[in-house]
């Protein structure tokens, strides 16, 4: 499985912005994607995350209420949707997806993509 990040970059505190991640390979094989985060100093982090049928998520409470996960499964694509930024949600995000079972079991990262947010 592959991931490509996109949609970051700069934006205002207060501002939404919206990154998608697109996987390809045996995406069949994924049970679960996630969003995490990881900010200068500070260890990677878990933002949100969302099992493969769609009907499980979980947030950090940091973002509860103001970022959503999504996912469109006819185009291997999951979406973070965020609102109401704030200075400390500054970061680089990053797109995982865990599959796979037994020997085969396995975490896939993305490069990430760069979060700024201006105060």
């Amino acid at each position: 499985v592959q991931l490509v990040e996109s949609g970051g970059g700069l934006v205002q505190a207060g501002g939404s912005l919206r990154l998608s991640c697109a996987a390809s390979g045996s995406t069949f094989s994924i049970t679960t994607m996630a969003w995490y985060r990881q900010a200068p100093g500070n260890q990677r982090e878990l933002v949100a995350a969302m099992s493969n049928g769609g009907r499980s998520t979980n947030y950090a409470d940091s973002v509860k209420g103001r970022f959503t996960i999504s996912r469109d499964n006819a185009k291997n694509t999951m979406y973070l949707q965020m609102n109401s930024l704030k200075p400390e949600d500054a970061a680089v995000y990053y797109c995982n997806a865990h599959g796979g079972a037994g020997w085969g079991e396995y975490d896939c990262w993305g490069q990430g993509t760069q979060v700024p947010v201006s105060s």
